[in-house]
Parts: structure tokens; C-alpha cells; sequence
């Protein structure tokens, strides 16, 4: 692959993730929106008759659509660009597959190493949840389980494929993601866990708010997917008619 083709597979995989940033800020309005504003009702009921200061410079409603748009646009174009990158690295060295179907199995992995991994260890809360004096641990905790899910995932990638000469294609996949789930599970029981919902804090509002960034995240990539295999295949792999154009000679 040139200098020429990494290129073009760049632009066009932040163009796929414009498309998945649009895909999940519907679904970030739709179900995410009100969720947030229960959470927020709970907090100012909760604190009810202290003194807020001064009021907020952006409104509430302006963080729920042109706040919200920007930034899941923002999101899902950097995402895209880095995942092509990675499809770049990827493409013949996974298996033979064709550039279609390896954009389509990084955009999975990615969506289990960067998304669910973290998810299950430290899922996301609304707001009110959670003491502002540990967002920084609490972030640093959930950017290492992303390093390690990724970490982890390049180790059993070449795990596999130093079984697959011994035990085959079949049985080293196996092994391979048995290794991985194995090594998160582990992770999940070292690195220390992060309770900070309050008691009386409805547990079904964080359930709901918890599975509508799962469906968001779900959506980023499954739109994202969808849009650079599709692209892709149409860079790398180009249609027949086109082939026969570029290999013609001119008439004498």
C-alpha cells in the first residue's frame, strides 16, 4: 500500500466516521437527552436551597443539540481517521481477507477493545452520579482499561497466528480469544473498582442511561463500519469496468 492510498483511505474513513458522528448524535438526542435531564432534575432537587452561583454560560438547551452535535461529529471523524490508520496497519496481516471484510473485523474490534472492554469495569453515569473530586482518577482509571483492551487484543492477534502453525486457523481463533478474555478478566479483579451512586439515586435511570451510551457507541460503529468497508473495497479493489478503462490501449 502506498503513500498515495493510506492517504485516500485516511480521508475517507473520517468521512465514514462524519457519517457515524451524525448516525449517534440522532440516538444521543433520542434516548440519551431526556435521561440526562432526569439525572439533572435529581441533582437540583437535591440540592435545593443551597446557592448555585452564577448560571451556566451555554443553556441547557444549546448543550442538547448544536453541544452535543459538534462534539459527537467531532468524535466520530477522529475516530475515523484513527480506525482507518488502523485498517491500514491491518489489511493482509490479520488473514487474507478483502479490504471489505478487514475493515468490517477492525471496526468489530475496535468497537469490543475501545467500548465494551471499559464498559463492563466502568460503565458510564449521569450526571449527579459520582464525586467531582475523583473525575480524574476515575478518568485515568477508564483510559488504562482502554490501553489494556487494546494492549491485550495486539497480544492475542499474534498469538493466534503463531498457533495457527501448530493447532490451525480454527483452534488458535479459539485459543486466542479465550487468552483475552481471560487476561480482562484479570484486569477487571486488579484494578480497583468505582461505586459512587448514591443510595437513593433510582437504579433504573442509570440502567436506562447506561444501555442509551451503550446504543450510541453500538451505532458509531456499526454506521462506521458499514460506510469505510464500503469505501474502502471501492479504493483498493476498483470495479471491473474501471480496470479495463486504465489498462486500454489507444487506438493507433
Amino acid at each position: 500500500m502506498n503513500s498515495i492510498s493510506v492517504r485516500a483511505l485516511l480521508v475517507r474513513g473520517m468521512l465514514a466516521g462524519l457519517l457515524a458522528g451524525a448516525a449517534a448524535f440522532l440516538v444521543a438526542y433520542v434516548l440519551g437527552e431526556s435521561k440526562v435531564d432526569a439525572a439533572i432534575a435529581i441533582e437540583e432537587a437535591a440540592s435545593a436551597g443551597h446557592d448555585h452561583g452564577e448560571d451556566a454560560p451555554v443553556s441547557r438547551a444549546l448543550q442538547a443539540t448544536a453541544g452535543l452535535g459538534t462534539g459527537v461529529l467531532l468524535y466520530g471523524v477522529a475516530l475515523g481517521g484513527i480506525a482507518a490508520l488502523v485498517f491500514c496497519f491491518a489489511l493482509g496481516r490479520i488473514g487474507r481477507f478483502s479490504p471489505r471484510a478487514t475493515a468490517v473485523l477492525v471496526a468489530t474490534g475496535l468497537f469490543v477493545t475501545v467500548t465494551l472492554v471499559p464498559f463492563f469495569k466502568y460503565p458510564a453515569n449521569p450526571p449527579a452520579v459520582g464525586d467531582p473530586e475523583t473525575a480524574g482518577k476515575r478518568t485515568a482509571l477508564y483510559l488504562l482499561m482502554i490501553a489494556l483492551g487494546l494492549l491485550l487484543a495486539v497480544a492475542a492477534g499474534i498469538l493466534g497466528k503463531r498457533l495457527a502453525r501448530s493447532l490451525g486457523t480454527w483452534n488458535a481463533t479459539v485459543a486466542a480469544a479465550a487468552a483475552f478474555v481471560a487476561a480482562i478478566g484479570l484486569s477487571y479483579a486488579f484494578l480497583p473498582p468505582v461505586n459512587e451512586v448514591p443510595a437513593d439515586f433510582p437504579a433504573t435511570l442509570i440502567w436506562q442511561f447506561r444501555l442509551a451510551s451503550l446504543a450510541i457507541q453500538a451505532t458509531l460503529w456499526a454506521v462506521f463500519g458499514v460506510a469505510f468497508a464500503a469505501l474502502a473495497q471501492r479504493v483498493l479493489v476498483p470495479a471491473p469496468a474501471a480496470r479495463g478503462r486504465e489498462t486500454a490501449q489507444p487506438a493507433g
